[in-house]
């Protein structure tokens, strides 16, 4: 019931973070201004106050982060698996030939 309600949360949060990304304004302008153009903007200069857009991007982006961690974790807990990808697999051998003079 759990990870259902997590799932839930998860998706909704990602559709959010999806609008909320595509209704923010560009902070330079264009490419030309990342690259030292007439921009308005500097790439790295300073930024104003934080917007009511961008803290919800971060929030959304922590929660989003979140859910992926714990849906990950229930699943691996779910289907047994506690270690890791690769713990199946054999290590892989190197041949090494004697350097020729």
């Amino acid at each position: 019931m759990l990870a259902i309600l997590v799932l839930v949360v998860h998706v909704f949060v990602c559709l959010f973070l999806i609008i909320v990304v595509l209704l923010q304004s560009a902070q330079s302008g264009d490419l030309a201004a990342a690259f030292g153009g007439q921009g308005s903007q500097t790439a790295f200069g300073p930024r104003g106050a934080a917007t009511l857009m961008t803290k919800l991007t971060t929030w959304c982006a922590i929660i989003f982060v979140l859910t992926s961690i714990t849906l990950s974790i229930m699943e691996s807990k779910k289907s047994g698996n506690s270690g890791s990808v690769l713990s199946g697999q054999k290590p892989a051998t190197q041949q090494s030939q004697p350097a020729k003079k």
